[in-house]
């Protein structure tokens, strides 16, 4: 049994898993949204938010242990001055992880981990435009063909 022992191991061994969260990490800072599988954004999820709650503290020790953690100045620049200040009045629940849908190679589940108070900053996609010149460029083309295949 279990007992006590928190965490899951996503088949890895504990060298590979560390390195796989402190990269989720960086890049969930640096991108503020990812897709990954299921289990990964539920297990990042509480990496996230400590390294947020490191951001709040905002002192000399914090930044230190932050950066031990991420290994790069940039993200932890933008973590303290950008994203932390964002949660200065909030207690928690610094990500949300959204189901996706299954990733087609192997039916796996994907979300998508955000932090959240950024509704206002997501980017909405414009609906598609059919461009009509391809369309006239292919009806054009047929007769062309017909012509020169005749002649």
């Amino acid at each position: 049994m279990r007992h006590l022992n928190s965490g899951r191991k996503l088949n890895r061994t504990s060298a590979h898993r560390k390195a796989l969260f402190k990269n989720m990490v960086l890049a969930l800072i640096r991108h503020e949204r990812i897709k990954t599988t299921d289990p990964k954004a539920k297990e990042l999820r509480r990496i996230a938010d400590r390294m947020v709650t490191l951001g709040k503290q905002n002192d000399l020790a914090a930044r230190r242990r932050a950066f031990a953690a991420l290994q790069s100045h940039e993200a932890v620049k933008k973590l303290f001055d950008e994203i932390a200040p964002r949660f200065k009045d909030r207690n928690g629940g610094y990500t949300r992880v959204i189901k996706f849908g299954h990733r087609r190679g192997d039916a796996a589940m994907l979300s998508v981990i955000e932090f959240t108070g950024n509704e206002e900053q997501t980017k909405t996609k414009k609906p598609r435009k059919r461009s009509s010149a391809k369309k006239e460029g292919a009806t054009t083309e047929r007769p062309r063909r017909a012509a020169a295949a005749a002649g």
